[in-house]
């Protein structure tokens, strides 16, 4: 019997109609050959919720999140919500602490098609190949909160178990790679800082094999621009996470390239999300660059569901792709997205040489 999925998609605002529309296209071009299927349930989150729905995102899309495999995400962002009482940023925030997906898989490396585009020398980003493993679902993005004019406070917060579950998922994935994981954090001034990297130390026990080390943040921030091969896999906290990986997407050349995978326990559905936001500057105009949604479609199937070969040929679809010269703008080309989704269809669907 075929492999049977059922995937919420949540395309967002911006140019998230956009991506997701583009990956759903390929998602079909491979249930189809490679003998699957995919049961969609589409609704609505962020600003396109709160105009629709009254909330960022409603108690049935959390519902609806939690019955199935997997979320495919694309984006929620909408100046006309910024500084405002509601935000569609929350609509994600809650999506994250109702499925407990505290593992965000970010990873960067070199693509070769774009190596000329980073704003680094070739031979700093050549060869580059890092996963940074963020703690999603705790931190000063879900602490206390005193919000004025005068005087405003984000309440950081750690737990020992919530440090240790993410570390273990970062020694694990250590162990698969190189071997070697640097923990990153500000210890040097920072309560909950000293709390994880003792409980790093102590879970780093049980990996007698992997390597660790120890980086201040603002020390791994010049790394990764200045010699970004030193590091394999970096875990850290939900706010470093999120500027780091960040800052990262200037090694492959685009954070338009850029994938992620929100895991939670064993058998839990994880959050599929390409790192970029809406573009709301872009949206509607036909030029979003595809390419990071359909790389995250292809982590849903490695780690959400069980499908690496499927993975693999969206990897090797993309690659091909770009190789050929299907690059949009912000990559430096002048394909569309109706062009490059087309391209990535065809491959799936063709014998290697007749892109």
């Amino acid at each position: 019997m075929a492999d049977r999925f059922n995937v919420l998609l949540l395309p967002g605002d911006g140019i998230g109609p956009e991506v997701i529309g583009a990956t759903r296209r390929v998602l079909d071009a491979a249930s189809e050959h490679f003998g699957f299927e995919i049961v969609y349930d589409e609704r609505l989150i962020g600003a396109a919720a709160i105009r629709a729905e009254g909330a960022p995102v409603s108690d049935e899309t959390l519902a609806a999140a939690k019955s199935s495999n997997a979320v495919l995400f694309g984006a929620v962002g909408d100046p006309e919500y910024d500084g405002g009482d509601i935000r569609p940023e929350a609509g994600l925030l809650a999506l994250r602490k109702a499925l407990d997906t505290f593992a965000n898989l970010r990873p960067v490396a070199a693509i070769p098609a774009l190596i000329d585009s980073s704003p680094l020398k070739r031979e700093i980003v050549e060869g580059v190949d890092v996963l940074i493993i963020r703690e999603l679902t705790s931190g000063s993005y879900f602490g206390e909160k005193v919000e004025g004019f005068d005087y405003s406070s984000d309440n950081s917060v750690y737990t020992k178990e919530e440090v240790s579950r993410v570390a273990r998922v970062a020694f694990e994935a250590a162990g698969r790679r190189k071997g070697r994981l640097t923990s990153v954090d500000k210890a040097n001034v920072m309560a909950t800082g000293r709390l994880w990297r003792k409980v790093v130390n102590e879970i780093s026990k049980e990996y007698p094999e992997v390597e660790l080390d120890h980086v201040l943040a603002d020390a791994t921030a010049m790394h990764l621009i200045q010699n970004p091969r030193r590091f394999d896999v970096i875990v850290t906290d939900n706010l470093f996470g999120d500027m780091l990986s960040d800052e990262a997407s200037v090694l492959p050349g685009s954070m338009g390239m850029l994938p992620s995978a929100s895991l939670g326990a064993p058998g839990t559905p994880g959050i599929f999300e390409p790192v970029h936001g809406s573009a709301p500057d872009i949206a509607g105009q036909g030029v979003a660059n595809p390419y990071a949604t359909i790389l995250t479609a292809a982590m849903m199937f490695r780690h959400g569901l069980d499908r690496p070969d499927v993975s693999n040929a969206l990897e090797r679809a993309v690659s091909v792709a770009m190789e050929a010269g299907y690059l949009t703008r912000d990559l430096g080309g002048d394909r569309n997205t109706e062009e490059v989704t087309e391209a990535v269809i065809r491959w799936i669907g063709a014998g290697e040489g007749q892109m």
